[in-house]
């Protein structure tokens, strides 16, 4: 299992952070490694909304289907599956002066021959949470 969390402050309120984070379409603006995500279902972003994700990292393509499985007033969490990876990503937002604290956790669990490579994982997914942070900093601040 790797664990990856990062937190900083961004210039919008909570409710505002909270409302565009939901939508996981959004991560092909704030996540360096996601190619693309579309949203399987219809109607408003509520738990059970599912994305189909298409995500290249160090070179390798990888498909995920995430499903929104919590949405509280500050924490959105995403779970991402497919046959040999499972991706858990909390995030939580808190005020912070007149804007917000954001905190970001991914939690990627290999399974079968995957797990042979979860040393290489955390090394890889470091890199990519400091280009997240980069990212999502520069989008949720371009919300204001």
């Amino acid at each position: 299992m790797t664990t990856v969390s990062r937190t900083f402050t961004v210039t919008p309120p909570p409710p505002v952070v909270l409302d565009y984070l939901r939508d996981f379409s959004h991560a092909e603006e704030w996540d360096p490694g996601t190619v693309s995500c579309t949203r399987n279902d219809q109607g408003p972003v509520r738990v059970g909304s599912t994305w189909h994700n298409v995500s290249k990292i160090a070179g390798i393509s990888t498909e995920l289907t995430y499903e929104l499985v919590r949405s509280t007033d500050d924490t959105v969490e995403l779970v991402g599956t497919n046959e040999t990876a499972r991706s858990t990503d909390t995030i939580t937002v808190v005020p912070h002066g007149s804007g917000s604290q954001v905190t970001y956790q991914a939690v990627i669990e290999m399974s079968g021959a995957a797990k042979l490579a979860a040393p290489l994982v955390k090394l890889v997914f470091e890199k990519v949470g400091n280009d997240t942070e980069d990212d999502m900093v520069r989008v949720l601040d371009a919300l204001t």
